[in-house]
């Protein structure tokens, strides 16, 4: 038996000691709420198309056992290994996508998923964390070497990036990897020239968007104007907050996971809300809260900018993604399928989580000297 004492200087014993375990801690409880909400939501999605009624409880918590392995394994490695395991699972992960575009099953009018055997993957998933660490490292090395085209080549792989999901189309996840990619590159400094030039750009696609793409420009009207279109599903969602009141009608006892056809997946706020109430609500956005604003502060004490823009930027992924998912939920944005990180339904996105919320862990754990600024003011890179 291995004894976690600090004397110990074993791999797992001196990850114990450094990694910080109020955030562990925090996604395990988002892991246990996950598994609490498909017990309540999945069972009659399940038996509407024909399935088992446990068939999706099932796989959520098969599909837990390989995201705490990924999780815990990626958290072992120091900040050298992580931005290798970056580059190797980017490019991994990018030549998926591209094969999406050639025999990906059309979903819904897109090409996002990858069928292998029993699985399906979607590549996306594992590109986005991987290009947030790569654009990290081109951002801080920039800054770190006089001359190195590392804004250059940030900006080339975020044109690669945006330019695959607008071919799936997947927008959402373009919009995603768009905001976290500008909070990077503005947290790297840049100039008010290429502010506006990202903002006109931004504005440009955006409008493109709902201008060539049919089911963007019907999501964004059906928002600014119900009557326009089909607005079941948000008005379902809606209903459910309004009939769960404070404290929910009681677990089992909730009726839009039995009308609602992503009840287990988009919607799963909006069935803990009627099941439990306002204040199951307000502990889960808590503890995302709890994680981006944890994660922020441990990065503020750093003086690696590649652990300062890389754990920013992962945190940034995670919670922006929680804000859409609750967000559409409660009407605020535009209805959008985003998951809500290891709480709805999900198999390889699950394990996706796993490998970004693990290079989170590697990069904010305790190193020695991690908070020391060197005579020259300028820190070397593990």
């Amino acid at each position: 038996m291995i004894r976690l004492a600090r004397t110990n200087r074993s791999q797992i014993a001196e990850w114990w000691w450094t990694v910080d375990k109020w955030t562990l801690f925090a996604l395990f409880c988002l892991m246990l709420i996950g598994g609490v909400l498909a017990l309540a939501a999945s069972p009659a999605v399940a038996m509407r198309i024909h399935l088992p009624p446990f068939h999706f409880v099932y796989r959520q918590l098969f599909f837990f056992v390989p995201t705490i392995a990924v999780m815990i394994g990626v958290s072992l490695l120091n900040v050298r290994q992580v931005r290798r395991l970056a580059a190797a699972g980017f490019l991994i992960a990018f030549g998926l996508m591209l094969l999406t575009l050639v025999i990906g099953p059309e979903v819904k009018g897109a090409h996002r998923w990858l069928q292998i055997g029993p699985l399906a993957i979607q590549p996306s998933e594992f590109v986005k964390p991987s290009f947030i660490v790569l654009a990290s490292w081109m951002f801080a090395e920039a800054q770190r070497t006089p001359g190195f085209p590392g804004t250059i080549i940030a900006l080339a792989l975020y044109t690669m990036v945006v330019g695959i999901l607008a071919m799936q189309p997947d927008f959402g996840q373009l919009m995603l990897v768009t905001m976290v990619f500008g909070a990077i590159f503005f947290m790297a400094g840049l100039s008010w020239r290429w502010i506006v030039s990202l903002g006109t750009v931004a504005i440009i696609g955006a409008l493109a968007a709902y201008t060539l793409m049919p089911h963007v420009a019907s999501r964004v009207d059906r928002f600014l104007n119900p009557d326009s279109g089909d607005t079941y599903q948000i008005d379902r969602a809606l209903d459910a907050f309004h009939t769960g009141g404070f404290f929910g009608r009681g677990p089992g006892e909730g009726e839009v996971k039995r009308i609602l056809p992503d009840a287990h997946t988009d919607f799963i706020f909006a069935v803990a809300a009627e099941e439990y109430g306002v204040v199951a609500g307000l502990i889960i956005i808590s503890i995302f809260g709890f994680v981006v604003m944890r994660t922020l502060s441990r990065a503020m004490e750093e003086q690696d900018l590649f652990v300062q823009f890389g754990a920013c930027g992962l945190v940034a992924l995670f919670g922006l993604q929680a804000l859409i998912n609750m967000s559409v939920n409660v009407d605020l944005i535009p209805a959008k399928g985003m998951t809500l990180p290891f709480i709805s339904y999900g198999g390889s996105s699950m394990i996706a989580l796993g490998y970004t919320m693990g290079m989170l862990l590697a990069l904010t754990r305790r190193r020695a000297g991690s908070h020391v600024t060197p005579p020259n003011g300028k820190r070397a890179y593990a």
